[in-house]
């Protein structure tokens, strides 16, 4: 039995509509898939906050301000920077698929008893929203960044997650990553950089810009002691085994 043409020409006039759209999911899977594919292997220039820092300080008319950003790969990071960060940001970095779902519904239910909201994003999580995102809370940043997350672990292993990271990430105002915090704040490499400076590093993450890693407070130095404790807890460098193994999985 034929359909009523009234249906034979509705079908007509929304097959353009749906190869539009279809054209259109795929020129942005395309558009976005492609630079985190060339970041698996390529350092990054900037990043998203990096250039937002850099646009709010030229519009406060700041002309001390500049970006010390410095690449070095994971080889040349010490493994305390490495574990640290993992163990005073994401516990499960090594085994998650990009969220860790546990500490979203902690934090979930710690906000319905009337306590503060606590961040729960992972490593990956916070990657893909310095990187190519914005500052400030919204669903649409929010759906961003797990666009994103769900891009980059499925592109990336964890190392060089967890590389970027590092690189990344802010310790203070105009400076990213371990290396220009190493350089700036003890004047040496992050290959060099102990236990104790490594969890300071990590203490600041939170709020980089009135916490101090250099000339730590009170509160950075409970932080990281308790990140301290924390690495001990998780074994050491010899956690980081954990990505060795998932990159290389036993056969």
């Amino acid at each position: 039995m034929r359909p009523p043409r009234g249906a034979r020409q509705r079908g007509r006039s929304a097959a353009p509509l749906l190869r539009y759209l279809a054209l259109a999911l795929l020129f942005w899977v395309v558009l976005t898939a492609t630079p985190v594919l060339l970041l698996r292997w390529l350092p990054p220039l900037s990043s998203a906050f990096m250039v937002e820092a850099r646009v709010a300080a030229w519009r406060e008319h700041r002309r001390d301000y500049h970006t010390d950003f410095r690449w070095v790969s994971l080889e040349q990071i010490s493994p305390h920077a490495a574990i640290a960060v993992i163990a005073s940001e994401d516990q499960q970095f090594p085994f998650h698929a990009g969220f860790d779902f546990d500490s979203i519904r902690e934090a979930v239910r710690a906000s319905e008893r009337g306590k503060r909201l606590r961040g729960a994003s992972t490593i990956s999580q916070q990657v893909a929203k310095n990187l190519f995102l914005w500052s400030g809370h919204s669903f649409v940043r929010k759906g961003l960044e797990a666009y994103f997350t769900v891009l980059i672990e499925a592109l990336w292993p964890k190392e060089r997650i967890l590389e970027m990271y590092l690189n990344i990430a802010q310790f203070g105002d105009g400076i990213y990553g371990v290396q220009a915090a190493a350089e700036r704040f003890w004047h040496k490499p992050a290959a060099r950089l102990s236990s104790a400076e490594a969890a300071a590093l990590a203490a600041v993450l939170p709020n980089p810009l009135r916490l101090h890693a250099e000339r730590p407070s009170s509160y950075v130095m409970a932080r990281r002691d308790w990140i301290l404790g924390q690495m001990r807890d998780l074994g050491g460098a010899a956690y980081l085994r954990a990505l060795e193994s998932e990159r290389h999985p036993a056969r």
